[in-house]
């Protein structure tokens, strides 16, 4: 998993421990990713929308692709499609998605790195796995997190940001067992360079065997912790986990995740996802590819789709579309 890393865990900062007093939030429920086929049929574990929104708000669909190792020519991507009010944020741990989109925005997402996209009022884009590992095969692993934006900003153009491995935030926890990868938001003190429109908190930590990780978390954040592999537990009540669940938390201001002494299976340490937001507390209409607040904001969506008003596909990729 050669996400991004630290040349020196001691050199880079600490994210202090909670202090004495820290409320630890109870774990409410560990849910099971459910499995999907997703794009051009590529396996996917989806722990949410499965889990009831309501604990999910701002999120709304979590994709877990992989890890799995491709023989050559069985890579398969997502090929052009639209998408409207909200946001998708995808993480490449291992392998390569090349993305474009209709704005003109592009970029390979690979070993580490993020694409966020903002779709917002409309946008059509695609995510294809590189020439190369559709060639060669190999291994893939990433997550796609799906981010509301209240219906003020469902509106907002769209917007594209490339987020590259040696951009992310690099901390350790206190006693610098865990290494943090803070993709965007705030996580004591410190800040991650995804640039948001909903307030949220998104990372990805590695917890060495035996070690504990005590994080303070916003009070008015909403907060989740979902396994990408290894085995450990979650909260005070050390509830077990492994790869493909999600725990949800209660109200507290602080999480703590704790990895296997003697973990089995192929990975030695626990990776977890780290997600929380500002609750948006509005209503959720899905649609394939279109979150809104209502029915006929839906309606508008679709006969804006079919109008040409979410975008246009760029020249140079109509005959592939077209394949597709």
């Amino acid at each position: 998993m050669p996400a991004a890393q630290p040349k020196d865990m001691l050199a880079i900062p600490r994210i202090d421990r909670p202090a004495p007093g820290a409320r630890f939030r109870p774990v409410l429920h560990v849910v099971q990713a459910e499995q999907k086929l997703e794009g051009a049929g590529f396996p996917v574990r989806r722990p949410f929308p499965s889990v009831d929104l309501s604990s999910a708000d701002p999120f709304l669909m979590l994709d877990h692709l992989g890890a799995i190792e491709y023989a050559p020519g069985e890579a398969k991507g997502a090929p052009w499609h639209p998408h409207r009010g909200f946001e998708t944020v995808t993480y490449i741990m291992d392998g390569a998605f090349q993305h474009h989109d209709s704005t003109g925005g592009a970029g390979l997402i690979a070993n580490g790195s993020t694409q966020w996209m903002t779709a917002g009022a409309g946008i059509l884009h695609e995510e294809m796995p590189t020439e190369e590992l559709v060639a060669t095969g190999g291994l893939f692993h990433g997550v796609q997190l799906w981010v509301n934006l209240p219906s003020s900003q469902k509106w907002n153009p769209p917007r594209y940001q490339d987020i590259p491995a040696d951009q992310v935030a690099l901390l350790s926890s206190h006693d610098g067992s865990s290494l943090v990868r803070l993709i965007a938001g705030e996580l004591g003190g410190h800040k991650g360079p995804g640039v948001t429109w909903t307030p949220i908190t998104y990372g990805h930590a590695t917890l060495a065997p035996g070690s504990r990780m005590e994080l303070p978390w916003r009070t008015d954040f909403s907060a989740m912790v979902y396994v990408l592999a290894g085995y450990g537990t979650v909260g005070e009540s050390r509830r077990v986990v492994g790869e493909g669940e999600l725990a949800v938390f209660g109200a507290g201001d602080t999480i703590v995740v704790e990895a296997a002494e003697q973990p089995e299976g192929p990975s030695k340490n626990l990776d977890v996802l780290l997600l929380g937001g500002q609750p948006i507390g509005e209503p959720v209409v899905f649609y394939g590819p279109f979150v809104m607040n209502t029915r006929q904001e839906i309606q508008q969506a679709i006969d804006d789709y079919r109008a040409g008003r979410l975008g246009r596909i760029p020249a140079e990729f109509l005959g592939r579309a077209r394949n597709n």
